[in-house]
């Protein structure tokens, strides 16, 4: 049998509509999958707590690594300054005692000639009836250094002071004379000298001496160094025969 279709048209829009049947009833059955939409938001947030926290564990592995690194150039550091310090301690220490030893030759050396000067000074100034029984040095022997503080061992900011002025030296004369006023004299010209300074009376008392009375007097007095001007000095000459 043959049938013939009068309308036109009629035939698409039957499968059309099939078709958009088809595609909602697709949309429908995975709508219809997913009963709970708090899950897909759930499993959203997971990934993404999971991509959050592999990222944060790789930044801090990255300033870790960093860090390690730095503390290690540190650390070289550190030991390759300590042993620089150590020979820097170390040629201190031995400056500072060549220092020491050159001090000393230099304090021997300049008063090599203390006491010919003192004693061509009191003889100078001597006057007549005046005689002399002693003359010595009074002055008071160095203190010891005190001993390093432990906490200051390791520090590098006390240095020994090796340009401390020595102390002037001090003696005591002790003589007899037959008239005061001679000693008033004595006295005077000791002052005067270039070479002594502070001179003072200790005590005086009148004393029997080969049966007659004489004052006994004891100076106190310091030596000082006198001005270059004057200082005389000759040359040394020496005959060879």
């Amino acid at each position: 049998m043959i049938e013939i279709n009068l309308l036109p048209g009629a035939g698409k829009k039957a499968r059309g509509a099939g078709a958009g049947a088809a595609v909602g009833a697709s949309f429908a059955s995975a709508a219809s999958k997913i009963k709970n939409p708090f899950a897909l938001v759930a499993a959203a947030s997971v990934v993404l707590s999971v991509l959050t926290i592999g990222l944060l564990t790789w930044q801090q592995q990255a300033k870790a690594d960093a860090l390690a690194a730095g503390e290690q150039k540190q650390v070289q550091d550190s030991t390759r300054y300590a042993a620089v310090l150590r020979e820097k301690r170390k040629a201190e220490t031995q400056r500072d005692s060549v220092m020491r030893q050159l001090n000393i030759i230099k304090t021997i050396d300049n008063n090599r000639f203390v006491w010919p000067h003192i004693m061509d000074e009191v003889s100078r100034a001597l006057p007549q009836y005046t005689w002399l029984v002693s003359i010595k040095e009074t002055t008071p022997p160095p203190a010891a250094p005190a001993p390093p503080d432990a906490k200051d061992k390791d520090k590098d900011k006390k240095k020994p002071d090796l340009d401390d002025a020595p102390q002037a030296m001090k003696f005591e004369i002790v003589g007899n004379t037959v008239d005061i006023q001679a000693l008033t004299r004595f006295m005077k010209l000791l002052e005067a000298s270039p070479f002594i300074q502070n001179v003072q009376l200790n005590n005086s008392a009148l004393v029997q001496a080969e049966g007659k009375d004489v004052t006994e007097f004891t100076l106190d007095a310091e030596y000082q160094r006198p001005d270059s001007t004057a200082i005389r000095t000759v040359p040394l000459t020496l005959q060879v025969r």
